[in-house]
């Protein structure tokens, strides 16, 4: 039975539409499912968006263990990683831009961890004071997530960029890399020996006094911003940092399809109203 749109993270029909294909599909003789894809990725989004556990899901979603199963069985499948590219390519290609990007922007971000992250995984950034995990993304010239990788926040820079940079190596064709100063120095002569990959670090102007956008940088600080408005993220409460990962593509995700939808032509009629559930 479909379940009534009520939530601001639901998909609107338009936004499914873009989702969908991307979906893998459940092919015979495979079990028909009880719940509908689009009420599960529904719930997913409540989760990313909304900040609250699998557990407190509202009774309108499928089960929580339902969710949370076909979530993890996406993330065995890769299948976040390949829904980013398609709609990293359609936003690139909306913009009059190729399809691959050539060039990314790397940064990281410290949070703090709840208590159901492990010792194991966690750890303390003595310059930003934080006790937490460490997030360090690339995304094209765009803003448009990459890659991200989720370590320990005692992780330095220099050394949780290796990893990032090895995945965004792998993973796409950029090779030319723009990086702050606190990515500088052995890091730059070993991307390029190791990786045939510049890193550029664009650096503070001299006489900079105050807060100062800086070129070619201010994307992935203003991706960054998007993605703790996402409360799920505003702090890192998963025990895995694996799961971490998933939930910042599912946030990302989430931005790049109603990016994608607020640019399509103005033809259709005017969208629903959402209304707090009685």
């Amino acid at each position: 039975m479909e379940r009534e749109r009520r939530y601001p993270s639901d998909l609107t029909d338009e936004q499914w539409e873009i989702v969908e294909p991307m979906l893998p599909l459940v092919k015979p003789p495979g079990r028909i499912p009880k719940h509908p894809r689009r009420a599960i990725v529904d719930a997913i989004l409540y989760v990313v968006r909304s900040g609250c556990s699998w557990r407190q899901l509202p009774v309108d979603f499928p089960p929580w263990p339902t969710v949370y199963w076909q979530f993890q069985q996406w993330e065995k499948r890769q299948v976040t990683e390949r829904i980013l590219e398609e709609l990293r390519e359609q936003v690139r290609l909306a913009e009059g831009r190729d399809a691959e990007p050539s060039a990314g922007v790397l940064d990281s971000q410290s949070v703090k961890a709840a208590d159901t992250v492990g010792s194991d995984s966690r750890g303390y950034d003595a310059g930003k004071k934080i006790n937490g995990r460490k997030r360090f993304i690339v995304t094209d010239t765009l803003g448009l997530l990459v890659v991200v990788c989720v370590m320990s926040a005692a992780c330095q820079d220099r050394d949780g960029a290796k990893t990032t940079l090895l995945s965004t190596y792998l993973f796409s064709p950029i090779r030319h890399v723009f990086a702050d100063q606190g990515f500088a120095g052995r890091l730059v002569d070993w991307a390029a020996a190791t990786l045939a990959t510049t890193v550029e670090i664009v650096r503070k102007p001299a006489d900079q006094r105050g807060f100062v956008v800086h070129p070619k940088r201010w994307v992935v600080e203003r991706s960054l911003a998007w993605l703790t408005a996402h409360r799920r993220l505003a702090r890192d409460y998963e025990r895995d940092p694996a799961v971490s990962e998933a939930l910042i593509r599912w946030a990302a995700i989430n931005t790049m399809i109603r990016r994608i939808d607020r640019g399509r032509p103005a033809t259709r009629q005017a969208r629903r109203v959402f209304t707090t559930p009685g």
